[in-house]
Protein backbone atom coordinates (compact mmCIF):
# COMPACT_ATOMS: atom_id res chain seq x y z
CA UNK A 1 0.00 0.00 0.00
CA UNK A 2 1.25 3.09 -0.71
CA UNK A 3 2.92 5.16 1.93
CA UNK A 4 0.67 8.69 3.37
CA UNK A 5 1.41 11.70 1.88
CA UNK A 6 4.21 13.33 3.50
CA UNK A 7 4.14 17.48 2.86
CA UNK A 8 7.77 17.59 3.25
CA UNK A 9 8.00 15.13 0.20
CA UNK A 10 9.38 16.54 -3.04
CA UNK A 11 8.33 14.57 -5.54
CA UNK A 12 5.00 13.24 -6.21
CA UNK A 13 4.88 10.19 -9.21
CA UNK A 14 2.15 7.77 -10.22
CA UNK A 15 3.02 5.17 -12.17
CA UNK A 16 0.44 3.67 -14.59
CA UNK A 17 0.11 0.78 -15.99
CA UNK A 18 -1.97 -2.40 -17.08
CA UNK A 19 -2.83 -4.63 -20.02
CA UNK A 20 -3.21 -2.66 -23.36
CA UNK A 21 -6.82 -1.94 -23.95
CA UNK A 22 -7.87 -1.17 -20.23
CA UNK A 23 -7.92 2.67 -20.53
CA UNK A 24 -4.29 3.96 -19.96
CA UNK A 25 -4.25 6.28 -22.58
CA UNK A 26 -7.50 7.33 -21.21
CA UNK A 27 -5.67 7.45 -17.36
CA UNK A 28 -2.78 9.83 -18.79
CA UNK A 29 -5.06 12.13 -19.99
CA UNK A 30 -7.57 12.14 -17.17
CA UNK A 31 -4.52 12.96 -14.74
CA UNK A 32 -3.41 15.02 -16.89
CA UNK A 33 -6.79 17.29 -17.00
CA UNK A 34 -6.32 16.91 -13.10
CA UNK A 35 -3.36 19.17 -13.16
CA UNK A 36 -0.75 16.23 -12.98
CA UNK A 37 2.72 16.31 -15.47
CA UNK A 38 1.92 13.45 -17.81
CA UNK A 39 4.60 11.81 -19.37
CA UNK A 40 4.12 8.57 -21.53
CA UNK A 41 6.42 5.80 -21.97
CA UNK A 42 9.35 6.76 -20.38
CA UNK A 43 12.35 4.22 -20.36
CA UNK A 44 12.37 2.96 -17.03
CA UNK A 45 15.86 3.45 -16.51
CA UNK A 46 15.57 7.34 -16.92
CA UNK A 47 12.43 6.89 -14.38
CA UNK A 48 14.90 8.14 -11.42
CA UNK A 49 16.55 11.27 -12.88
CA UNK A 50 12.98 12.81 -12.66
CA UNK A 51 13.84 13.15 -8.83
CA UNK A 52 17.18 13.77 -9.38
CA UNK A 53 16.59 17.57 -10.19
CA UNK A 54 14.56 20.54 -8.30
CA UNK A 55 11.73 19.58 -6.52
CA UNK A 56 9.00 19.46 -8.79
CA UNK A 57 5.69 21.65 -8.85
CA UNK A 58 3.12 19.28 -9.76
CA UNK A 59 2.46 15.65 -9.63
CA UNK A 60 3.93 13.66 -12.14
CA UNK A 61 1.52 10.83 -13.29
CA UNK A 62 4.32 8.41 -15.82
CA UNK A 63 2.41 6.23 -18.31
CA UNK A 64 4.43 2.71 -18.36
CA UNK A 65 3.69 -0.36 -20.63
CA UNK A 66 5.07 -3.06 -23.05
CA UNK A 67 5.22 -1.19 -25.49
CA UNK A 68 8.40 0.57 -23.41
CA UNK A 69 11.51 -1.87 -25.06
CA UNK A 70 12.75 -1.91 -20.99
CA UNK A 71 9.54 -2.90 -19.71
CA UNK A 72 9.66 -6.10 -17.94
CA UNK A 73 7.98 -7.27 -14.18
CA UNK A 74 11.16 -7.17 -12.60
CA UNK A 75 12.52 -4.18 -13.69
CA UNK A 76 9.12 -2.43 -12.77
CA UNK A 77 9.18 -4.02 -9.03
CA UNK A 78 12.68 -3.24 -8.67
CA UNK A 79 11.92 0.61 -9.35
CA UNK A 80 9.12 0.64 -7.44
CA UNK A 81 10.89 -0.40 -4.86
CA UNK A 82 13.70 1.60 -5.23
CA UNK A 83 11.38 5.15 -5.00
CA UNK A 84 9.18 3.69 -2.11
CA UNK A 85 12.82 3.70 -0.09
CA UNK A 86 13.64 7.52 -1.37
CA UNK A 87 12.10 9.37 1.24
CA UNK A 88 11.99 12.66 -0.97
CA UNK A 89 9.33 10.76 -2.96
CA UNK A 90 5.83 9.83 -2.36
CA UNK A 91 4.90 6.88 -4.43
CA UNK A 92 1.45 5.62 -6.14
CA UNK A 93 1.52 2.44 -8.56
CA UNK A 94 -1.97 2.13 -10.26
CA UNK A 95 -3.44 -0.68 -12.12
CA UNK A 96 -5.33 -0.42 -14.95
CA UNK A 97 -7.07 -4.30 -15.37
CA UNK A 98 -10.21 -5.64 -17.43
CA UNK A 99 -11.26 -8.60 -18.31
CA UNK A 100 -10.13 -10.55 -21.04
CA UNK A 101 -13.32 -10.96 -23.08
CA UNK A 102 -13.37 -7.14 -23.03
CA UNK A 103 -10.02 -6.72 -24.03
CA UNK A 104 -10.69 -9.30 -26.71
CA UNK A 105 -13.75 -6.85 -27.91
CA UNK A 106 -11.99 -3.85 -27.67
CA UNK A 107 -9.24 -5.02 -29.89
CA UNK A 108 -12.04 -6.26 -32.44
CA UNK A 109 -13.30 -3.28 -32.65
CA UNK A 110 -10.57 -1.21 -33.08
CA UNK A 111 -8.33 -3.85 -35.46
CA UNK A 112 -5.37 -2.66 -33.92
CA UNK A 113 -2.91 -5.16 -33.29
CA UNK A 114 -1.37 -6.84 -29.97
CA UNK A 115 2.06 -5.44 -29.47
CA UNK A 116 3.15 -8.45 -27.80
CA UNK A 117 1.58 -10.70 -31.25
CA UNK A 118 1.37 -8.52 -34.38
CA UNK A 119 1.55 -11.28 -36.45
CA UNK A 120 -1.16 -13.16 -34.20
CA UNK A 121 -4.69 -12.79 -32.57
CA UNK A 122 -5.03 -10.16 -30.30
CA UNK A 123 -6.08 -13.07 -27.81
CA UNK A 124 -2.66 -14.35 -28.12
CA UNK A 125 -1.19 -11.49 -27.29
CA UNK A 126 -3.80 -10.54 -24.41
CA UNK A 127 -2.78 -14.20 -22.49
CA UNK A 128 1.03 -13.14 -22.81
CA UNK A 129 0.50 -9.95 -21.63
CA UNK A 130 -1.66 -10.73 -18.33
CA UNK A 131 0.65 -13.40 -17.50
CA UNK A 132 3.78 -10.84 -17.60
CA UNK A 133 1.65 -8.44 -15.76
CA UNK A 134 0.60 -10.43 -12.74
CA UNK A 135 3.76 -10.10 -10.39
CA UNK A 136 2.74 -6.28 -10.97
CA UNK A 137 -0.70 -6.18 -10.17
CA UNK A 138 -0.92 -7.31 -7.28
CA UNK A 139 2.00 -4.56 -6.04
CA UNK A 140 -0.63 -2.30 -7.29
CA UNK A 141 -1.62 0.87 -4.92
CA UNK A 142 -4.51 1.42 -6.67
CA UNK A 143 -6.12 -1.55 -8.98
CA UNK A 144 -9.44 -0.29 -10.75
CA UNK A 145 -11.29 -2.53 -13.31
CA UNK A 146 -12.76 -0.78 -16.39
CA UNK A 147 -13.91 -3.32 -17.85
CA UNK A 148 -17.63 -2.35 -17.75
CA UNK A 149 -16.80 1.30 -17.92
CA UNK A 150 -16.94 4.18 -20.31
CA UNK A 151 -14.41 6.91 -20.46
CA UNK A 152 -16.36 8.96 -18.37
CA UNK A 153 -16.76 6.84 -15.56
CA UNK A 154 -12.79 6.17 -15.25
CA UNK A 155 -12.09 10.09 -15.38
CA UNK A 156 -14.67 10.35 -12.38
CA UNK A 157 -12.88 7.37 -10.19
CA UNK A 158 -9.52 8.51 -11.12
CA UNK A 159 -10.92 12.09 -9.45
CA UNK A 160 -11.99 10.54 -6.74
CA UNK A 161 -9.14 9.33 -5.70
CA UNK A 162 -6.63 11.48 -7.10
CA UNK A 163 -7.82 15.06 -7.35
CA UNK A 164 -6.97 16.02 -4.07
CA UNK A 165 -5.23 19.39 -3.10
CA UNK A 166 -2.42 17.91 -1.17
CA UNK A 167 -3.78 17.43 1.95
CA UNK A 168 -3.17 13.43 3.47
CA UNK A 169 -6.72 11.72 3.49
CA UNK A 170 -8.52 8.48 2.75
CA UNK A 171 -10.69 8.21 -0.71
CA UNK A 172 -13.69 5.64 0.00
CA UNK A 173 -15.34 4.29 -2.89
CA UNK A 174 -18.55 2.57 -1.78
CA UNK A 175 -19.86 0.06 -5.08
CA UNK A 176 -22.73 -1.93 -5.21
CA UNK A 177 -22.59 -5.20 -7.49
CA UNK A 178 -24.65 -8.37 -8.30
CA UNK A 179 -23.63 -12.10 -7.26
CA UNK A 180 -24.56 -13.45 -10.01
CA UNK A 181 -21.99 -11.19 -12.60
CA UNK A 182 -19.04 -11.84 -10.33
CA UNK A 183 -17.36 -10.09 -7.30
CA UNK A 184 -15.70 -6.54 -8.71
CA UNK A 185 -11.95 -7.12 -9.17
CA UNK A 186 -9.98 -4.82 -6.45
CA UNK A 187 -12.27 -4.41 -3.83
CA UNK A 188 -10.73 -4.13 -0.02
CA UNK A 189 -14.35 -5.16 1.68
CA UNK A 190 -17.15 -7.14 0.51
CA UNK A 191 -20.58 -7.73 2.81
CA UNK A 192 -23.33 -9.92 1.63
CA UNK A 193 -26.84 -8.02 1.73
CA UNK A 194 -28.68 -10.93 0.08
CA UNK A 195 -30.36 -12.20 3.68
CA UNK A 196 -32.41 -8.75 3.56
CA UNK A 197 -35.63 -9.04 2.10
CA UNK A 198 -36.06 -8.69 -1.26
CA UNK A 199 -37.62 -5.86 -3.50
CA UNK A 200 -37.74 -7.46 -6.48
CA UNK A 201 -40.62 -9.54 -5.50
CA UNK A 202 -43.13 -6.78 -5.29
CA UNK A 203 -44.76 -6.31 -8.47
CA UNK A 204 -44.25 -2.09 -7.86
CA UNK A 205 -40.88 -2.15 -6.77
CA UNK A 206 -39.28 -4.53 -9.14
CA UNK A 207 -38.36 -1.69 -11.90
CA UNK A 208 -36.81 1.08 -9.22
CA UNK A 209 -33.80 0.68 -7.70
CA UNK A 210 -32.18 1.38 -4.38
CA UNK A 211 -31.87 4.91 -5.06
CA UNK A 212 -35.65 5.49 -4.42
CA UNK A 213 -36.95 5.94 -1.72
CA UNK A 214 -39.94 3.28 -2.17
CA UNK A 215 -37.27 0.50 -2.63
CA UNK A 216 -34.71 2.26 0.81
CA UNK A 217 -37.90 2.13 2.96
CA UNK A 218 -38.95 -1.51 2.15
CA UNK A 219 -35.45 -2.78 2.72
CA UNK A 220 -34.76 -0.85 5.92
CA UNK A 221 -38.06 -2.30 7.23
CA UNK A 222 -36.42 -5.80 7.36
CA UNK A 223 -36.22 -6.64 11.37
CA UNK A 224 -32.30 -7.77 11.05
CA UNK A 225 -31.47 -4.33 9.08
CA UNK A 226 -31.95 -1.91 12.05
CA UNK A 227 -28.87 -3.90 14.20
CA UNK A 228 -26.97 -4.91 10.44
CA UNK A 229 -26.50 -1.22 9.66
CA UNK A 230 -25.69 0.11 13.29
CA UNK A 231 -23.00 -2.52 13.66
CA UNK A 232 -21.76 -2.35 10.04
CA UNK A 233 -21.19 1.54 10.41
CA UNK A 234 -19.90 0.86 13.64
CA UNK A 235 -17.13 -1.48 12.23
CA UNK A 236 -16.49 0.92 8.95
CA UNK A 237 -15.81 4.03 11.33
CA UNK A 238 -13.32 1.66 13.68
CA UNK A 239 -11.53 0.19 10.76
CA UNK A 240 -11.56 3.43 8.32
CA UNK A 241 -8.82 5.28 10.70
CA UNK A 242 -6.72 2.19 10.87
CA UNK A 243 -6.19 2.15 7.22
CA UNK A 244 -5.30 5.89 7.04
CA UNK A 245 -3.10 5.55 10.19
CA UNK A 246 -1.16 2.39 7.91
CA UNK A 247 -0.99 4.91 5.25
CA UNK A 248 -3.75 3.20 2.57
CA UNK A 249 -5.23 6.45 0.33
CA UNK A 250 -7.94 4.43 -0.89
CA UNK A 251 -10.40 1.75 0.28
CA UNK A 252 -13.48 -0.10 -1.73
CA UNK A 253 -15.94 -1.42 0.05
CA UNK A 254 -18.25 -3.62 -2.15
CA UNK A 255 -21.96 -4.12 -1.30
CA UNK A 256 -23.53 -7.70 -3.23
CA UNK A 257 -26.97 -8.78 -3.78
CA UNK A 258 -28.86 -11.09 -6.14
CA UNK A 259 -29.37 -8.69 -8.86
CA UNK A 260 -27.53 -5.84 -7.70
CA UNK A 261 -30.32 -3.76 -8.12
CA UNK A 262 -32.42 -3.22 -4.70
CA UNK A 263 -30.46 -4.33 -1.77
CA UNK A 264 -26.90 -4.01 -2.57
CA UNK A 265 -27.71 -0.14 -3.87
CA UNK A 266 -29.73 1.01 -0.88
CA UNK A 267 -27.25 -0.44 1.40
CA UNK A 268 -24.33 1.30 -0.41
CA UNK A 269 -26.14 4.52 -0.47
CA UNK A 270 -27.01 4.36 2.51
CA UNK A 271 -23.60 3.58 4.18
CA UNK A 272 -22.13 5.71 1.93
CA UNK A 273 -24.16 8.79 3.12
CA UNK A 274 -23.47 7.91 6.69
CA UNK A 275 -19.66 7.26 6.27
CA UNK A 276 -19.82 10.79 4.59
CA UNK A 277 -21.43 12.78 7.34
CA UNK A 278 -19.12 11.13 9.38
CA UNK A 279 -16.33 13.63 7.11
CA UNK A 280 -15.25 10.56 4.65
CA UNK A 281 -14.30 11.47 1.67
CA UNK A 282 -16.92 8.86 -0.31
CA UNK A 283 -17.69 7.89 -4.47
CA UNK A 284 -20.14 5.67 -4.96
CA UNK A 285 -20.54 3.57 -7.78
CA UNK A 286 -23.23 1.00 -8.52
CA UNK A 287 -21.86 -1.49 -11.15
CA UNK A 288 -24.80 -2.71 -12.90
CA UNK A 289 -27.41 0.18 -12.76
CA UNK A 290 -23.89 1.75 -14.52
CA UNK A 291 -23.75 -1.32 -17.01
CA UNK A 292 -27.72 -0.44 -18.40
CA UNK A 293 -26.19 3.35 -18.68
CA UNK A 294 -22.48 2.92 -20.75
CA UNK A 295 -23.78 -0.17 -23.17
CA UNK A 296 -22.54 0.71 -26.36
CA UNK A 297 -20.00 2.91 -24.74
CA UNK A 298 -17.09 0.94 -24.05
CA UNK A 299 -13.50 2.70 -23.76
CA UNK A 300 -11.33 2.23 -26.36
CA UNK A 301 -8.32 0.27 -26.98
CA UNK A 302 -5.12 1.37 -25.71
Amino acid sequence: MPPARDPSAEHELVLVTGPSGAGRSTAIQALEDLGFEAIDNLPLSLVPRLIDGPPLDRPVALGLDVRNREFNATALIELVDRLTRDQRVHLSLLFLDCGVNELIRRYGETRRRHPLAPGETPADGIAREIDLLAPIRVRADHLIDTTDMSPHDLRRELGDRFGHDGAPGLAVSVQSFSYKRGVPRGLDMIFDCRFLNNPHWVAELRPLDGRDAAVAAYVTADSRFPEFSQRLRELLLFLLPAHLAEGKSHLAIGFGCTGGQHRSVAVAEIMGNALAEAGWSVSKRHRELERRLTAGRPIAAG
